[in-house]
């Protein structure tokens, strides 16, 4: 069964030279100003089976983020198709669908209930959800004192008690202290286990080759690369190693 699927997949920008600071000349330069289409993906084609952990490969500005939005529904395409079976719960942005003046715990509830949680289906898994997130008497404050750190801990661990069937990550494993990762990381091997579908956006070889199945390598919006994970990861950091050089 396929959990994701992407079909001809094109997303286009338009982005403005000219900076129009007043109402006055937003009328006076009407359909004038200076623009520019920007293509972020180029006919990306993607299938990735039910129970299946993907990593999205490529280095800033190639789409990767772009695409985690677009199978999220954040944003649509320009053209092309994305079709998608199952509950999906992402964690895209550091406190993307926080409420910065709410505390940890009602934004568990904000949260979850966005990712499709009933009031009871959350209460359940309440305490479970704190404990995960490790911020002690923090959680009863406004999430707007906590550093990035603790956000990203909230927002992961909202995210993974959901029990998705496809979960969507972007590059937050990449925040925290050393043991958080490790204890997040454990989560997602216990979600694969489970049968969870991931697609994660990362710019690190050695993380797709530990968890993923497969890969896509991304460049400029286009794929330069997609297979095995292992495969596309080592052609990936021998790119990088020899641009550096």
């Amino acid at each position: 069964m396929i959990a994701v699927e992407v079909v001809d997949l094109w997303k286009k920008f338009r982005i403005y030279h000219e900076r129009v600071l007043s109402l006055k000349e937003r009328v006076i330069f009407w359909g004038r100003q200076k623009t520019e289409d920007f293509w972020a993906l180029k006919g990306v084609n993607l299938t990735v089976p039910k129970g299946t952990t993907v990593g999205l490969i490529g280095r800033n500005g190639s789409g990767k983020s772009t695409l985690l939005k677009i199978i999220s529904r954040i944003l649509y395409p320009t053209k092309g198709e994305v079709r998608v079976n199952g509950r999906v719960s992402t964690l895209l942005e550091l406190g993307a669908g926080f409420h910065p003046d709410f505390t940890g715990r009602e934004n568990i509830f904000l949260n979850a209930s966005i990712l499709g949680l009933t009031r009871k289906e959350i209460k359940e898994r309440l305490d479970e959800i704190i404990a995960f997130a490790e911020l002690g008497d923090f959680i009863d404050n406004p999430v707007r004192n906590y550093s990035s750190g603790m956000y990203m801990r909230l927002g992961f661990a909202v995210a993974v008690h959901v029990n998705p069937d496809i979960l969507l990550i972007d590059e937050v494993l990449a925040v925290g202290d050393l043991a958080f990762q490790e204890k997040c990381l454990a989560k997602i091997r216990e979600l694969q286990h489970r049968g969870a579908t991931i697609i994660l956006v990362t710019h690190a070889p050695k993380q797709v080759e530990e968890l993923c199945d497969l890969a896509m390598w991304l460049d400029r919006g286009e794929v330069r690369m997609q297979g095995p994970a292992k495969e596309v990861a080592r052609a990936y950091a021998e790119f990088v190693g020899g641009a550096a050089g």
